[in-house]
């Protein structure tokens, strides 16, 4: 089972995913429970899931503009931006438009092909929950987040660029 690391600490994982298939279906809403579902399904159904009891959060995939849930994000606690494969690095920008230009400030969740290289970087862009895949290790992956002691450009959680912080200081 995957693990779960949420403001870079271990975090129990509460969120069902429900996955499309590759007909594009997608698996019956369950009456209850947190649930991460496509956007495809939030733009579908956003009333029938608005009514049920537990929570409801959008997994975005990398050809998904986030500017198309813009209103929705004071509604929506958590939103899961899909990694399909390593070297793919469109949900870095979705994760920073999410932040910077519409404001989101629920959780930002990295889902899919999520390594322990990524980590240090994906925070910077704003996220700050990973859903890991089941081959990597949770400790070594915590430690990733001390790899770097000082940044040198602009990001979500430092948004003054070293050379203006050397500058001020």
């Amino acid at each position: 089972m995957a693990t779960l690391i949420k403001n870079r600490a271990i975090a129990a994982n509460s969120w069902q995913l429900l996955e499309s298939s590759a007909d594009g279906t997608t698996a019956a809403i369950p009456a209850s429970g947190d649930i991460l579902v496509p956007l495809k399904v939030w733009q579908s159904a956003k009333d029938e899931l608005s009514r049920r009891s537990g929570q409801t959060g959008v997994i975005l995939e990398p050809s998904d503009d986030p500017a198309t849930i813009s209103a929705d994000l004071r509604s929506l606690p958590v939103i899961a931006v899909r990694f399909p494969k390593f070297a793919d690095g469109r949900g870095y920008s979705t994760g920073r438009l999410l932040r910077e230009r519409y404001g989101f400030a629920g959780e930002l969740r990295a889902i899919g092909d999520v390594l322990r290289d990524q980590l240090s970087l994906m925070e910077r862009c704003g996220f700050d929950s990973y859903l890991l895949r089941d081959d990597q290790d949770i400790a070594t992956a915590l430690a990733a987040f001390g790899d770097f002691s000082e940044t040198y450009q602009a990001s979500t959680e430092q948004p003054v660029p070293l050379f203006r912080r050397r500058a001020q200081a």
